[in-house]
């Protein structure tokens, strides 16, 4: 078993968590060969990680402005909305919007700025013809806290050159974007944000079975081990938007799981199912449940779709015992047609932060959080693992009946 040496490399397990003002939240990023000699790492870690070894850990703390860099002005910057021109992007149509993401390249007359830069600024205010932009890192107001574990350590024979990773910018790309801009709610839900390109009913384009894999296995043994962390055997769950497979970890045996779908051939071929029911939510958000039914819902990639979220919500909420817990995941797969168009817009980690605005629109829910995990090997037997190196990432809100 090797230690870790400048002259060694390791597969390392990066967890960070931080708390924004509605909800907590942890984002990992599974890093393959890291390499001590050359690559760059979060602060105060490599010396830290210096003579561990495989399944060791560390932790550090950081104040705001450690991790990520501080805000270069606390200020947010004014601009001409004549220099938001989405044209320069071949998006005619965006707006800017309250506590919206957008790749800087969309603004004009910005020094070092081109249409090409896909790097996100967020706008957090519009008003009198001119926005507010906010430049900074959406992480670098916020205390966090980053385990790292160590996995396989392996020695090197000589140093042959190659990439420079910055680890701590791979593992931040889009974290923060999931929370709202100084607690105010964000404006997903103007200029007709669930439109969909198929608007004829849901029924008719489920009519046909697909008993394919959304998600790679790996991603999918990820979203078994979220559902994993608030399932316990004897429980009452509802699997929302079910289909013919429902990801339960392995040795759970719930007192009942119940689906409710939209393909009868599928909902027959989940042999995890005691009972389902087909019914189009799009058509009538209305769950066929009593009040207080269920410990858990799940609804597993397949948020994307509904056009009446907020009612889907609510109506979760009714039908969860007080203390039961929602979870939703998905990744960055979908079937194109269906999905409502604010989803095909956002950042993947803007549409965490789009899911937490149907928690906290409804009402009903508290202990808010939010998962993601990246990083992970594409399993060999998947048909897009010579294209595709990584695994589908997962990510995850949840919150609990109040």
């Amino acid at each position: 078993m090797y230690p870790i040496t400048p002259d060694t490399t390791a597969d390392l397990f990066f967890q960070l968590t931080w708390q924004s003002a509605n909800a907590r939240h942890a984002d990992a990023f599974s890093a393959r060969r890291v390499n001590f000699y050359r690559d760059l790492l979060p602060p105060e870690t490599y010396p830290a990680l210096m003579h561990k070894s495989a399944g060791d850990e560390i932790a550090i703390s950081y104040a705001p402005g450690q991790f990520v860099s501080a805000a270069a002005s606390t200020d947010p910057h004014r601009l001409s909305g004549r220099q938001f021109d989405p044209r320069r992007i071949a998006l005619e149509h965006l707006v800017p919007r309250q506590g919206r993401f957008y790749p800087k390249g969309v603004l004009t007359d910005m020094a070092g700025i081109f249409s090409a830069n896909r790097e996100p600024f967020r706008c957090v205010g519009v008003n009198n013809g001119h926005l507010m932009a906010d430049f900074n890192h959406p992480l670098s107001g916020n205390a966090a806290k980053l385990k790292i574990t160590v996995g396989a350590v392996q020695s090197k024979l000589m140093e042959r050159g190659g990439t420079v990773h910055d680890w701590g910018e791979v593992i931040t790309q889009g974290v923060g974007m999931q929370a709202r801009w100084r607690g105010q709610p964000t404006d997903f839900f103007s200029d007709r944000p669930f439109d969909r390109r198929d608007t004829a009913p849901d029924g008719q384009f489920y009519a046909t079975p697909r008993f394919v894999q959304h998600l790679d296995d790996t991603a999918l043994e990820m979203v078994r081990a979220i559902h994993g962390r608030f399932l316990r055997d004897g429980m009452q769950v509802l699997d929302l938007m079910s289909s013919w497979r429902t990801h339960l970890p392995g040795r759970l045996k719930p007192g009942r799981l119940s689906g409710l779908g939209l393909n009868v051939d599928e909902l027959k071929r989940n042999a995890d199912l005691d009972d389902w029911q087909v019914k189009d939510l799009n058509a009538d958000p209305a769950l066929p449940y009593d009040d207080a039914a269920f410990d858990a819902v799940l609804c597993a990639v397949s948020v994307e779709y509904l056009i009446h979220p907020q009612r889907i919500f609510e109506e979760t909420a009714r039908v969860l015992k007080p203390g039961g817990v929602f979870v939703v995941s998905f990744s960055n797969r979908w079937f194109p047609p269906k999905a409502v168009r604010i989803w095909t817009e956002l950042h993947e980690f803007e549409r965490m932060g789009l899911v937490l605005e149907y928690f906290l629109g409804s009402g009903r829910f508290k202990d808010l959080g939010t998962y993601s995990i990246r990083g992970l090997d594409r399993p060999r037997n998947d048909k897009y693992w010579g294209e595709i190196p990584l695994s589908d990432p997962v990510y995850a809100v949840w919150g609990v009946r109040a």
